[in-house]
């Protein structure tokens, strides 16, 4: 009797080790729905909220300076930025004015991060993006992001049409056209019609989500 009382004891407690392992898997978010709203402080403590910005186009990166594979695109990735937002930027010229209606914002959901680490690599390398701070993962969790960079594109009404690779560096064949997938998305919300490539797979690192 005691040991089948054991037997149902180790079985009952598999049973919720499994149920609170599937407790921990988040649903990706849905093309075509409501993107997920944060409230997120950035490095310098000011506080974003997604529901701010309805009325504009925004594109969340998911980064880390530790991973080799985002820094590699940082440069590729700020280049995109300044075009989107100011469009008549010069190569080496500071940006003195953005267009209103488009957001980039760069999510580290790196466990071990500082805003102070990412104060110095942004200012050390002269990206002005803002960067949100996300060190217990929700947020990245809540978007499945998987991979620095891992790419959103969120519509004027707050909808999701894009999810996936900054580009298609790593499946285009030799010699194909590199598409630059959150400009192409951005640029087609922007005219009012659909994204050509609406979902595609990040590449890059794993995101460094804090371990329970």
């Amino acid at each position: 009797m005691r040991h089948k009382t054991a037997r149902i004891f180790v079985v009952c407690s598999l049973a919720l080790a499994v149920c609170g392992a599937l407790s921990t898997v988040h649903a990706a978010p849905q093309i075509g729905k409501p993107a997920p709203d944060f409230a997120l402080k950035d490095i310098y403590g000011k506080l974003y909220k997604l529901s701010e910005f309805k009325g504009k186009v925004v594109v969340l990166e998911w980064i880390n300076q530790d991973c080799p594979i985002w820094r590699g695109k940082a440069a590729q990735l700020n280049e995109t930025y300044k075009k989107l937002l100011a469009p008549k930027s010069r190569p080496g010229v500071p940006v003195k004015k953005l267009r209103s209606d488009v957001v980039w914002l760069c999510i580290d959901s790196t466990h071990y991060m500082t805003g102070e680490r990412n104060r110095a690599f942004f200012v050390l390398n002269g990206i002005a993006k803002p960067v949100l701070m996300d060190p217990d993962g929700k947020v990245g969790k809540a978007y499945d992001a998987r991979t620095t960079p891992h790419m959103f594109v969120i519509d004027k009404n707050g909808i999701l049409v894009y999810d996936g690779a900054c580009d298609n560096a790593r499946s285009r064949k030799k010699g194909a056209e590199l598409v630059d997938y959150v400009a192409q998305a951005v640029e087609a919300v922007l005219a009012g019609k659909p994204v050509p490539t609406p979902k595609t797979n990040p590449y890059g690192c794993s995101v460094k989500y804090a371990r329970r």
